[in-house]
């Protein structure tokens, strides 16, 4: 699975973060050469635990800061451009607005433009958020030509990053490098650590022996195992690469209907697998989350021959399997590596 990617020169922005590190591994296992630029990971971390720096050189750096971008790119003249450097967090964009929008938004726009000052740049894959859209909680997932919105401001930022990227495109890329934006939906796996995201909530507490505390259990979201976007990035990636401007638009990378649940029975299942633990409801925050979101992967399936492989019970266990070998003292490297093989045999057995 994708030998395009073998010696290929890729450069990954939040290469330090949740879904950064699972790519960076990945792409390395596939013989990519990759550099990483991101701010430095924490201590607890899957770039740490995975020992991602022996696979990949890393630049610390901040994508707001311009002139070390471009210093980057022009030094390791990447062919691929992998985005995922943001701040992610519905949450906490309550208590830091403005540095959600500086990075978020004229952050990508920093990589856009030192991306275009770099000749050796063919392909872009700029990775948002399914909370980009205009969230009206309609019963269907929603198509890329739904209108961008949001009521929180990540989900602001990430729905200005969709117009500013179409902007862009349209106004310096004509004759540039091609261009994409992805949009997935809640991804899960081992890894997380992130505050206020359900699952490493959920791990926390269960590690801890305490009650998992819940706000909106009713609450529905698409879950995905990460694996599953990362490999409709790279298919982009691929295509973006050798095809060109033709696939130079949004795509979404969402579950199976059967992967549209809501957060009270994720956490069942969650708990069904760890073994034991109770949860129980805390409403008293009052901050706005949205109750119901949906997307329809329908045209990344028919562009892009990519759809999901696990199911959502496949994708609770591997996610918290990943969890128990951690506190077992488990080489996690080793451990993280045999999931992505893992998961490529599944691929390979189910897309012919």
């Amino acid at each position: 699975m994708f030998e395009f990617y073998k010696n290929k020169k890729v450069l990954i922005t939040g290469h330090t973060g949740f879904k950064g590190s699972w790519l960076a591994l990945w792409l390395s296992y596939l013989g990519a050469e990759v550099l990483g630029y991101a701010l430095k990971q924490e201590e607890i971390s899957l770039y740490n635990q995975s020992n991602i720096s022996s696979f990949c050189n890393s630049k610390i750096g901040d994508i707001r800061d311009f002139e070390s971008l471009k210093k980057a790119f022009n030094s390791f003249k990447p062919e691929i451009v992998f985005h995922l450097a943001a701040q992610p967090l519905v949450r906490l964009s309550y208590s830091q607005p403005i540095e959600t929008y500086q990075t978020n938004v004229m952050g990508t726009l920093n990589v856009l433009q030192a991306a275009r000052e770099c000749e050796s740049v063919k392909s872009f894959v700029n990775i948002t958020t399914d909370k980009c859209y205009e969230n009206k909680e309609i019963k269907r997932g929603y198509d890329e030509d739904d209108p961008m919105g949001g009521y929180d401001m990540y989900s602001s930022s990430k729905g200005c990053v969709e117009i500013m990227s179409s902007s862009f495109r349209r106004s310096f890329l004509q004759n540039g490098y091609a261009m994409a934006t992805a949009r997935a939906g809640n991804v899960i796996g081992g890894g997380d650590w992130a505050q206020d995201r359900l699952i490493p909530d959920c791990i926390k507490s269960l590690a801890k022996g305490e009650t998992i505390e819940i706000r909106h259990p009713e609450a529905t979201r698409p879950w995905q195992h990460v694996l599953e976007p990362l490999r409709g990035y790279m298919i982009l990636g691929e295509k973006l690469f050798s095809c060109g401007q033709k696939y130079a638009q949004g795509y979404n990378f969402g579950p199976n209907e059967n992967s549209i649940l809501c957060v009270g029975d994720i956490v069942k299942k969650t708990i069904n697998y760890w073994g034991q633990g109770k949860v129980e409801i805390n409403k008293k925050d009052s901050l706005h989350e949205a109750t119901l979101l949906m997307l329809n992967p329908q045209k990344a399936k028919t562009q892009l021959g990519w759809q999901c492989v696990l199911d959502i019970e496949q994708t609770v266990s591997a996610t918290v399997e990943w969890y128990k070998n951690f506190y077992s003292n488990c080489n996690m490297e080793e451990f993280s590596l045999l999931q992505i093989k893992k998961y490529e045999k599944k691929c390979s057995e189910i897309l012919v």
